[in-house]
Protein backbone atom coordinates (compact mmCIF):
# COMPACT_ATOMS: atom_id res chain seq x y z
CA UNK A 1 0.00 0.00 0.00
CA UNK A 2 2.95 2.64 0.77
CA UNK A 3 4.24 1.93 -2.28
CA UNK A 4 1.08 3.12 -4.12
CA UNK A 5 0.99 6.11 -2.18
CA UNK A 6 4.58 6.71 -3.10
CA UNK A 7 3.57 6.36 -7.00
CA UNK A 8 0.84 8.75 -6.13
CA UNK A 9 2.75 11.55 -4.50
CA UNK A 10 5.90 11.10 -7.10
CA UNK A 11 2.90 11.38 -10.10
CA UNK A 12 1.31 14.56 -8.68
CA UNK A 13 4.83 16.44 -7.89
CA UNK A 14 6.17 15.33 -11.28
CA UNK A 15 5.68 18.54 -14.00
CA UNK A 16 7.92 17.36 -17.08
CA UNK A 17 4.71 16.92 -18.91
CA UNK A 18 3.74 20.12 -18.06
CA UNK A 19 6.43 21.52 -19.57
CA UNK A 20 5.75 20.31 -22.86
CA UNK A 21 2.38 20.90 -22.55
CA UNK A 22 3.35 24.76 -22.62
CA UNK A 23 5.83 24.81 -25.12
CA UNK A 24 2.56 23.27 -27.34
CA UNK A 25 0.01 25.61 -26.74
CA UNK A 26 3.08 28.38 -26.76
CA UNK A 27 3.68 26.91 -30.47
CA UNK A 28 -0.29 26.51 -31.50
CA UNK A 29 0.09 30.35 -30.22
CA UNK A 30 2.93 31.77 -32.71
CA UNK A 31 1.50 29.81 -35.76
CA UNK A 32 -1.97 31.57 -34.88
CA UNK A 33 -0.66 34.74 -34.85
CA UNK A 34 1.50 34.19 -38.37
CA UNK A 35 -2.05 32.63 -39.83
CA UNK A 36 -3.86 35.41 -38.94
CA UNK A 37 -1.10 38.00 -39.66
CA UNK A 38 -0.31 36.35 -43.52
CA UNK A 39 -4.36 36.41 -44.04
CA UNK A 40 -4.46 39.82 -43.48
CA UNK A 41 -1.63 40.95 -45.36
CA UNK A 42 -2.68 38.37 -48.15
CA UNK A 43 -5.77 40.82 -48.24
CA UNK A 44 -3.70 43.60 -48.48
CA UNK A 45 -1.61 42.67 -51.20
CA UNK A 46 -4.68 41.21 -53.09
CA UNK A 47 -6.60 45.08 -52.95
CA UNK A 48 -3.40 46.82 -53.65
CA UNK A 49 -3.18 44.82 -56.96
CA UNK A 50 -6.47 44.92 -57.60
CA UNK A 51 -6.30 48.87 -57.67
CA UNK A 52 -2.76 48.56 -59.66
CA UNK A 53 -4.68 46.46 -62.04
CA UNK A 54 -7.93 49.14 -62.22
CA UNK A 55 -5.29 51.84 -63.17
CA UNK A 56 -3.25 50.26 -65.55
CA UNK A 57 -6.34 49.05 -67.39
CA UNK A 58 -8.09 52.19 -67.30
CA UNK A 59 -5.11 54.17 -68.37
CA UNK A 60 -4.82 52.21 -71.77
Amino acid sequence: MKQVIDLLKNFTRDESGATAIEYGLLAALVALGITVGATALGAELGLFFGRIATRLSTAV
